[in-house]
C-alpha cells in the first residue's frame, strides 16, 4: 500500500466523539477549500458506521452548501432516520465555524436476490496501455497559470491511480469536444475486504472528473487552466453491484446539458468484467471568469 492510499484511509477513518457524532480532518486540495469528494465520503462512512453490517449502501444524495475549511476539523451528525426490516436510511450533516457545509442522505439495504438486467459496457482500451499520471501531467506544465500545479494535481490523486482514454480538458482548451470523458482509476494498493470502505473510496474518486464533459463541450480547459470557476452543486449515486475500488474501474462520463451558470455530468462506472457497478449524477457551478 502506497504511503498516500495509507494517509487517504487515516482521513476516512473518523473519530467517534457521540454516539452518532463523528469528527474528521481534511488535507490540502487543488483548490483553496476542502474537496467535495471528500466530505461525501466521509460523510458515507458516518452514516455507514449507525448501519447493521449485513446492510450495504445502495444510494446517496448530497448538496454541498458551503465551501469547506481544510485548516479545521468536521462535525458530522448523523440522523437515524428509518430502521425497516430491508432498509435503513440516515441523515448527515457536516458542519464547521457552527454552520452546516455539507448535507448527505443515505439508503441502505440487506442483500437479496432479484430481476437483473444493465446496460452493455462501452468501449475502452486496457488501462495498463494508458500513461499514468505522472508521465503524463508533466506533458501540459505550460498550460497551467500556477507552476506548482503539476505537484499539486499529483499530490491531490496520490492515492489513486487515475488514467485518462483522451487528453484530459486542460490539455485542449480552446477546442470544443464531444462532451464525453473516459477514465480508468483504481487505488494504488490493496483495500481490506470492507464493502463500506469500497463504496467510500469510490465515492471519494467520483468527484474528481465528472465536470470534465462539461468544459469539454465548450472548448474550457478547467479550474487549473484558470478559464472557468465552479464548485460542486449536489450529488448523487447509486450502487448497483459489488466491486472493489483496489481493481480497475471504468468511469465513462459526459454532459447532456449546461445553462444558467451550472453544467450537468452523468455517468457510470463499469468493473473491468464489464458489470455495472454504480451509476452517478452531479450538477456543478461551472462560470466564464470575468475580465
Amino acid at each position: 500500500m502506497s504511503a498516500a492510499l495509507d494517509s487517504l484511509l487515516d482521513l476516512l477513518d473518523l473519530e467517534r466523539i457521540e454516539q452518532d457524532i463523528f469528527r474528521g480532518m481534511s488535507r490540502s486540495a487543488v483548490v483553496p477549500r476542502v474537496f467535495g469528494g471528500q466530505v461525501a465520503a466521509q460523510a458515507l462512512v458516518a452514516a455507514g458506521r449507525t448501519v447493521p453490517e449485513d446492510r450495504g449502501a445502495h444510494s446517496l444524495h448530497a448538496y454541498f452548501l458551503r465551501p469547506g475549511d481544510p485548516g479545521a476539523p468536521i462535525v458530522y451528525s448523523v440522523d437515524r432516520i428509518r430502521d425497516g426490516r430491508s432498509f435503513t436510511t440516515r441523515r448527515v450533516v457536516a458542519v464547521q465555524h457552527g454552520k452546516p457545509i455539507f448535507h448527505l442522505s443515505a439508503s441502505f439495504q440487506v442483500y437479496e436476490e432479484g430481476m437483473d438486467h444493465q446496460a452493455v459496457m462501452p468501449d475502452a482500451p486496457d488501462p495498463e496501455t494508458l500513461p499514468t499520471a505522472a508521465e503524463m501531467l508533466p506533458r501540459y506544465a505550460d498550460r497551467f497559470t500556477d507552476p506548482r500545479m503539476v505537484d499539486r494535481l499529483l499530490e491531490a490523486r496520490a492515492a489513486v491511480d487515475l488514467r485518462y482514454v483522451d487528453a484530459p480538458p486542460f490539455a485542449t482548451a480552446g477546442e470544443p469536444r464531444e462532451p464525453r470523458s473516459q477514465v480508468w482509476f483504481r487505488t494504488h494498493g490493496k483495500l481490506a475486504d470492507d464493502p463500506l470502505l469500497h463504496v467510500c473510496m469510490a465515492t471519494y474518486v467520483s468527484d474528481m472528473t465528472l465536470l470534465d464533459s462539461v468544459l469539454l463541450a465548450h472548448g474550457r480547459g478547467g479550474w487549473s487552466v484558470g478559464d472557468v470557476v465552479g464548485a460542486s452543486l449536489d450529488h448523487a449515486m447509486w450502487f448497483h453491484r459489488p466491486f472493489r475500488a483496489d481493481e480497475w474501474l471504468l468511469y465513462d462520463q459526459e454532459s447532456p446539458s449546461a445553462s444558467g451558470g451550472r453544467g450537468l455530468g452523468q455517468a457510470r462506472i463499469w468493473a473491468a468484467d464489464g458489470k455495472l457497478a454504480i451509476t452517478v449524477i452531479q450538477e456543478g457551478m461551472v462560470r466564464v471568469p470575468r475580465d
